[in-house]
């Protein structure tokens, strides 16, 4: 009887280890490289709650998300930069937003981030959008042809400094008849 019980005590010891080494040692997803990227990227802002890397997870399984505007940058075959569009609703018309845009740290001031810009505006244009709005830095995202939305007569559906919503156009005139509040995907959580 002693000898049985010894045996099922190693059986499910053996099993709780192996369990707890599948779990402790899973494999790590394109996903989860890119939210690490996102969490890393936001830890030292100061305009930030920190929870990016959550709202990326939620979005990329959102109606929002295209597959095709959520671009990485890699060095060395590992993942330094992110950026994701995803769609939104201005009266009947579909844009898009820019949210996050993320560059590790140490990979910061060196392209990476404007290269994600430019190759998701590329790619938007070539999709068919009109424009894309951004809540974010005034100063950097002006250096894209971003300006205030509110000259579109497009309005975040929350309180912010004007020069902080921005918009931009993806071919000339693209935005002049799109008027109205942003309706954010509900996985941002402010509509």
């Amino acid at each position: 009887m002693n000898v049985i019980l010894g045996i099922a005590f190693f059986i499910l010891g053996s099993l709780a280890v192996y369990i707890f080494q599948r779990k402790k040692y899973k494999k790590m997803t394109e996903e989860d490289f890119v939210c690490e990227v996102v969490q890393k990227a936001f830890i030292r802002e100061k305009f930030s709650d920190h929870n990016e890397h959550k709202l990326v997870r939620e979005l990329l399984k959102s109606d929002a998300f295209v597959k095709d505007l959520s671009l990485t940058a890699k060095f060395k075959g590992m993942i330094v930069g992110y950026i994701l569009f995803t769609k939104v609703k201005v009266g009947n018309d579909t844009l898009l937003t820019l949210a996050p845009l993320a560059v590790l740290p140490r990979f910061q001031k060196k392209g990476i981030g404007k290269s994600l810009v430019e190759k998701g505006h590329k790619i938007a244009k070539e999709l068919g959008y009109k424009g894309i709005v951004v809540l974010g830095h005034a100063d950097y995202y002006k250096k894209f042809g971003y300006e205030p939305a509110s000259k579109w007569g497009i309005k975040c559906p929350i309180e912010v400094p004007d020069e902080n919503f921005m918009a931009i156009e993806l071919y000339p005139g693209a935005l002049s008849n799109v008027k109205g509040t942003v309706e954010y995907p509900k996985e941002f959580g402010i509509n």
